[in-house]
């Protein structure tokens, strides 16, 4: 299967810049630049389905320039609802570390090569700018642009700062083909006006053809929200801010609707191998098994076989049942951190421990659930409603409460 044809059938293709997909990814080897501004100091999943896309690339034999944008993220692309808030520098500059170094841990070093556009729109000179680049530009073509047109019929109006946004994108563009032959530009559909803009002004002053593609943004049936911290829902790559485990229960709590989408755009998983599990998926859906694939290959890959291992068996426990003492204390760490969890005494009614956790809203529901056998602690059904917490319930001071299969509360003593 050639690289095209791969690239359709997993969804990544949206738009183009040529008659065929096919001239673009299977007719040479190109030089291919996607970029990413630094909003945050990581990367979350929206921006990451774009390095997927990339590594797709380097497999099948293209070179990738991966650009941190110092320079434009000073300015900050123009977002449709509000003007940007403008970043001191040095936390700017802080931030382009840091991505670069989460982007050369996922994506790696061999065939990609690393650059910081502030190496060049440091020292651009205001009027050799204008003179060179944005005579090349009409107004009218700028304000066209989706996110500018919004902005300019809107009571928020639009500074000039980011409407010069597009005109340096372009000129990245073309710093790029001049350096380093660069022939393709990727990114999400949000960005295909900056990107032609590139492949425009390339064209004019360089008098060469070069490319444009962009992929669908990654949007969850479900909700219709698109995944970026603009929306509130943001799933991070860095483990300080969404931890491995929550990063684990996020694609593994993924609808029915969007499983087998997000298979085939954040997974390395052959097409044929995810037939097979959709075809597992519509036999028996209640077994989650694409879900369960989708969230390991992908924890995987951005935190670490081991890593996974740990957030994997942590989630069998406290979701599958098991023994507290066969963890090890890493699993535990995982487990204590990211259950729900309350402070018991010794000889305390269950009744009203299961009231103080919320896994009853009332005493009478408490004594319901307990009745109906729903109320287990540490695997082994509580259904006595006298039942008292014993000290003998403690395994290294821990203990799991749990209503049904999902609610849980982590007791310490």
């Amino acid at each position: 299967m050639n690289l095209s044809e791969e690239l359709q059938k997993r969804g990544f293709i949206h738009q183009f810049s040529a008659e065929t997909l096919e001239e673009i990814t299977d007719s040479e080897k190109r030089i291919i630049y996607h970029g990413i501004d630094p909003s945050a100091d990581s990367a979350h999943a929206g921006n990451f389905v774009n390095w997927i896309l990339l590594r797709h690339f380097v497999e099948n034999g293209h070179k990738v320039i991966f650009l941190v944008g110092g320079g434009t993220g000073r300015i900050g692309d123009p977002k449709p609802d509000a003007e940007r808030v403008l970043t001191p520098t040095e936390v700017i500059d802080e931030r382009v570390e840091k991505l670069k170094t989460q982007a050369q841990h996922l994506l790696g070093t061999e065939e990609i090569v690393f650059v910081n556009n502030q190496d060049w729109l440091g020292s651009l000179g205001l009027i050799d700018f204008l003179r060179d680049t944005g005579k090349h530009f009409t107004v009218g073509e700028l304000i066209k642009k989706d996110a500018i047109a919004t902005r300019l019929s809107s009571e928020v109006g639009l500074s000039y700062t980011e409407f010069a946004y597009p005109l340096l994108q372009a000129y990245d563009y073309l710093q790029l083909h001049r350096n380093y032959q660069c022939d393709l530009q990727v990114g999400g559909s949000d960005q295909w006006g900056n990107i032609v803009a590139g492949v425009d002004l390339i064209r004019r002053v360089e008098k060469k053809p070069v490319y444009a593609l962009t992929q669908p943004l990654v949007v969850d049936k479900a909700t219709g929200k698109k995944f970026g911290k603009s929306e509130g829902n943001a799933i991070w790559l860095d483990a300080e801010k969404t931890s491995p485990y929550q990063f684990y229960q996020f694609w593994l709590n993924v609808s029915d609707e969007n499983v087998i989408d997000y298979l085939k755009r954040f997974t390395f998983i052959s097409l044929e191998e995810i037939d097979e599990l959709e075809k597992e998926f519509e036999s028996n859906p209640g077994a989650r098994t694409a879900q369960k694939t989708l969230a390991f290959e992908i924890t995987k890959f951005v935190h670490g076989e081991e890593e996974v291992q740990s957030v994997c068996a942590a989630s069998e426990f406290l979701f599958g049942g098991g023994d507290l003492a066969s963890l090890d204390d890493k699993v535990k760490n995982i487990v204590v951190e990211n259950a729900p969890n309350h402070k018991v005494t010794v000889g305390e009614n269950l009744v009203d421990v299961l009231v103080e956790t919320e896994l009853a809203s009332s005493k009478r529901e408490a004594r319901t659930f307990l009745e109906s056998g729903a109320v287990t602690i540490n695997g082994e059904k509580m259904t006595d409603l006298e039942s008292v917490i014993s000290d003998g319930v403690f395994i290294n001071n821990l203990a799991i409460l749990k209503r049904g299969k999902r609610n849980l509360c982590v007791l310490t003593n």
